[in-house]
């Protein structure tokens, strides 16, 4: 029975558990996706020595994989709105286990790095087709935010828990198993993908804007690559200044195209919604603020600390702990009743004041006093906001846009991660250089202090991005779900009537 004592109908219930399986299938998919993400950091030192690669090299590995995904997402995005999602679904997930088993078996480092690249190409057409999915099964505000719960679960604790699973995997198989992994999960979201999810064609008006795909892809590359050289050759240094250029330029002619083009990659009416746009830029700062927050964590407790990459790993743990009941049991029950800023904008602050309090780290701090206290309140802040923010982001969408919505929605978290490791291991790095050359003292204590200092340094940046995230959510974002409820069912019944 409803609340009015009415007994629903069995079909409702039915319908019901049905877009339940739905989201089993489509988080399977996105699990594959983020583990990817973290998982090879953990088998990197065992791949290298596999290998032979430098350490140069070394750092492709990881960037290959973030290249290829952010800079395809909106093109991945069309071509779900083109041939409808669950064909870009199981495309992208045969494509990805494909990927994955010749990284598996790389004899070679360009073996290895061209098999990551391939694996974000597809995970770029995956990812749009996951939200895609979730945007119009779940359309009932309740429904809603568990599910959205459910998903930002898995895109944050997921992150984390891949390092687990490298580190399982690693240290007792192989690392080549931090790849091989992915094939039994795609068995199973391909035959749960072509047995419950329900036929859907595309749109038939959708056209492919391949020069915005180009030059937009060219630009995003160009971003991050120029951030992660500055690392090595410094910020003043022509390998960082001439792609830096060259993303300025070729991501504002993206925007001239986009705004010229009779069917642009990215319409520029999906950024113009405030509360969209708002939900873009604020997920992007606050990703890009989590990302080098688990790298620096990540190096801490490896490196300075000197723990396995098997307890590193289960270090992370009470994090995705936290942050599965902050999602799942307080924001997604939250957020049919409040303002979506009366969530965003406390949460980003208390993530922003726990990564600050990183700064504070000593080398040998214990793990239990100063380690965890910051994990758990960094669980509890981006659980509390990451999933209304991502809800608003991908909410009432014209049928035509959903999946170049949901594709935007990716992208922004995929270059805030690439932007932040980026960005914030070259003020690590920096800081560590400066640390060194102040203190004349050599050892390996003075070592882990410039470590630690470096990261202290980073920290702050992180934080601040987290405000700047808060500020942005507080003022650019005003959707309430309940009061959208209307607006949202309206545009779900368009949908259906375009697919069927």
């Amino acid at each position: 029975m409803n609340r009015s004592g009415v007994q629903e109908p069995p079909i409702a219930a039915a319908t019901t558990r049905a877009h339940w399986w739905i989201l089993v299938v489509i988080a399977g998919a996105q699990l594959m996706v983020v583990l990817d993400t973290t998982i090879m950091i953990i088998a990197l030192p065992s791949a290298q020595h596999s290998l032979g690669f430098s350490d140069t090299d070394r750092q492709w590995v990881v960037t290959a994989y973030t290249l290829g995904f952010g800079g395809l997402l909106l093109l991945g995005g069309r071509l779900a709105d083109l041939f409808g999602p669950k064909r870009t679904l199981l495309a992208g997930v045969l494509g990805f286990a494909l990927a994955s088993a010749i990284g598996g078996a790389a004899q070679s480092t360009g073996m290895l790095i061209g098999a990551r690249a391939l694996q974000g190409m597809f995970g770029a057409l995956l990812a749009p087709s996951v939200l895609s999915l979730l945007t119009t099964t779940f359309t009932d505000p309740r429904e809603r935010g568990r599910a959205f719960g459910i998903y930002a679960t898995i895109a944050i604790g997921g992150a984390a828990f891949g390092l687990i699973l490298g580190g399982l995997l690693t240290q007792y198989l192989d690392w080549r198993w931090c790849l091989y992994v992915n094939l039994p999960v795609a068995a199973v979201v391909v035959v749960g993908a072509t047995t419950m999810i329900p036929p859907q064609v595309g749109h038939g008006g959708v056209r492919l804007d391949v020069p915005g795909a180009v030059v937009g892809c060219g630009g995003l590359v160009a971003l991050v690559y120029g951030l992660g050289e500055a690392a090595s050759y410094g910020w003043h240094s022509a390998h960082v200044l001439a792609p830096l250029g060259l993303a300025v330029v070729l991501l504002s002619v993206f925007l001239v195209i986009q705004a010229r083009s009779a069917h642009p990659l990215l319409p520029l009416r999906v950024l113009a919604d405030r509360n969209r746009g708002g939900s873009f830029l604020t997920i992007m700062l606050a990703v890009l603020g989590m990302y080098g927050t688990f790298l620096f964590l990540t190096y801490l407790l490896q490196t300075v600390d000197h723990y396995s990459p098997l307890v590193t790993g289960v270090a992370f743990l009470p994090l995705m702990v936290v942050n599965g009941l902050a999602a799942t049991q307080l924001a997604s029950r939250l957020m049919p009743r409040m303002a979506t800023r009366l969530l965003v904008v406390p949460g980003l602050l208390i993530a922003a004041v726990d990564v600050a309090l990183l700064t504070r780290l000593t080398p040998g701090a214990p793990y239990v006093t100063s380690v965890l206290p910051t994990e758990l309140l960094l669980g509890l802040g981006l659980g509390l906001a990451l999933v209304p923010c991502i809800s608003t982001a991908t909410s009432n969408a014209e049928p035509r846009d959903v999946g170049i919505t949901s594709a935007t929605t990716n992208t922004s978290q995929q270059v805030g991660a690439s932007v932040g490791t980026a960005l914030l291991n070259t003020v690590a790095a920096t800081a560590t250089a400066a640390y060194l050359a102040t203190h004349h003292a050599t050892g390996p204590a003075t070592v882990d202090a410039a470590t630690v200092h470096g990261f202290a340094t980073a920290s702050w940046w992180a934080a601040a991005s987290m405000v700047a995230g808060a500020a942005v959510g507080g003022i650019l974002i005003n959707a309430h779900p309940a009061r959208d409820h209307e607006t949202m069912q309206a545009v779900a019944v368009d949908a259906v009537g375009e697919v069927l």
